[in-house]
């Protein structure tokens, strides 16, 4: 099962999404930090360090910051829906649905 499969029709989260939501954002947080480069941008982007994006893993504003990230860098964004097995689309409606 794709992790964006409780996405709604036109990449709208349904209610029941919001933990689909979560999970994308999980898998897209590892994705980025896989790359040093790629996490050492999301953290000069973010204003977050190693230590608050730890402590954040649960926090929706958290989640929603690493998939706006990725949002506002279309080639990760492309690139991170691929590696994660999800679409450009869901990874967005779920920086909405976290937001």
């Amino acid at each position: 099962m794709r992790p964006d499969s409780e996405i709604g029709k036109g990449g709208a989260p349904r209610k029941e999404g919001v933990t689909d939501a979560t999970t994308l954002s999980l898998m897209a947080l590892g994705w980025i930090v896989a790359d040093s480069r790629r996490a050492d941008r999301l953290l000069a982007l973010t204003g977050l360090d190693a230590d608050a994006l730890r402590a954040g893993v649960n926090d929706p504003t958290v989640l929603g910051a690493v998939l706006g990230f990725l949002a506002e860098h279309e080639p990760d964004l492309l690139a991170c829906a691929d590696a994660i097995g999800s679409s450009p689309e869901a990874l967005v409606a779920a920086r909405k649905a976290l937001t």
